[in-house]
């Protein structure tokens, strides 16, 4: 029994298995690309994936190192700010990158990038 145990064992180390929350993050994270702006609750990603919530929350902080609602935050910001870039105005790229509004914007440019949307333009 134990050279049994001892050959699977060599095998199964030859041949390392992915670990298994990485497909779960991996497919959560291509679901929210394509959900940036007008968002996506984790119970609708869940059902669609097959996967718990919470399965699929510490799968994607594990994986990525942050939680899927920090990930789309985030996402939102780097979108906000290219259409700053175009010289829209901050209220319009608010509500065009998923915001709520201007100050929501605001709140958020701010924690993630340290300045305001109003600075970043200068």
């Amino acid at each position: 029994m134990a050279l049994t145990v001892e050959r699977l064992r060599a095998h199964l180390s030859a041949h390392p298995l992915p670990p298994p929350h990485r497909g779960a993050a991996h497919r959560l994270r291509d679901l929210l690309e394509s959900h940036i702006v007008p968002g996506l609750p984790l119970r609708t990603a869940a059902a669609e994936l097959h996967f718990a919530p919470a399965h699929l929350v510490r799968s994607f902080r594990h994986e990525f190192g942050m939680t899927p609602h920090q990930y789309v935050i985030s996402r939102r910001v780097d979108l906000a700010r290219r259409l700053i870039l175009t010289g829209l105005p901050l209220s319009t790229a608010a509500t065009r990158s998923g915001f709520y509004d201007q100050p929501h914007l605001t709140r958020h440019f701010k924690r993630i990038l340290g300045v305001t949307p109003a600075q970043f333009t200068r």
